[in-house]
């Protein structure tokens, strides 16, 4: 009787483990950069690394965490602008692990290395690509393989968080900028993954460009980073969708 238990327990598993997954296809395999989970390079090693354990004990310290940012220098911005996160994401015990320079490969070896362990966000926020189109200039799908290796792991680890995907904000003056193209590019595959009932694609950015999609500096002094006033704006666009999420 025990064993019938055990192997019917087992079967519920893995039938629920195929269908968190199935939206995601095949399970991605170490074949690409983008998926093959590795820490910054030697140069950033030391502050990275002293990051991700401060990061390890604040999510500690936080407790109930019931929102997680994961992402890359654009995430990790919010920690220097705390009006609009307390504003809008305090309430939540929110936990920021966006980490500069970041690539998809380096969120990969964060989540194999504690990032999100001992915590059951409701939702969790993720923008990641940028770097793997700035630093190797990657082609749009390679990129998107390790989005997508992001997605799969999370849906393991966070089985019952609902992932909320920002198109890749806007890069470079125009339209006609190889990094924008790389990341527009990766944009439209990866919206392909969300499922609309554990991952959700939202592309807010409009809030960035004007009507002829140019960015201006006073937007991104970089053509890259949004300045200190935009991030209200990407909270406010963002609030609405985090709350309906967070009552499903």
């Amino acid at each position: 009787m025990k064993k019938h238990i055990f192997i019917l327990t087992f079967l519920l598993f893995s039938l629920n483990c195929f269908a968190s997954n199935s939206a995601l296809g095949e399970p991605v395999k170490n074949t690409t950069r983008a998926s093959t989970a590795v820490k910054q390079n030697k140069k950033a090693a030391r502050w990275w690394l002293r990051r991700h354990q401060e990061k390890l004990t604040q999510k500690e310290q936080l407790g109930d965490v019931q929102v997680v940012f994961l992402g890359d220098s654009i995430t990790h911005a919010w920690d220097k602008y705390q009006e609009p996160w307390n504003q809008y994401f305090a309430k939540y015990n929110a936990l920021n692990i966006g980490f500069s320079g970041d690539r998809t490969e380096n969120v990969l070896w964060r989540l194999e290395n504690g990032a999100v362990d001992g915590i059951k966000p409701k939702v969790l926020v993720m923008m990641i690509g940028t770097n793997n189109a700035g630093k190797y200039k990657e082609a749009s799908a390679e990129t998107a393989i390790g989005v997508k290796a992001i997605l799969q792991d999370l849906r393991q680890r966070l089985p019952k968080t609902k992932i909320l995907m920002l198109a890749i904000f806007p890069r470079g003056k125009d339209d006609s900028s190889p990094m924008r193209q790389l990341t527009m590019g990766t944009d439209e595959i990866i919206k392909t993954y969300a499922d609309d009932k554990n991952i959700f694609f939202m592309n807010i950015n409009k809030i960035f460009l004007d009507d002829k999609r140019i960015v201006h500096r006073s937007v991104m002094r970089d053509f890259l980073h949004p300045s200190k006033d935009m991030y209200p704006k990407w909270a406010e666009a963002i609030s609405p969708k985090i709350t309906e999420l967070m009552n499903q």
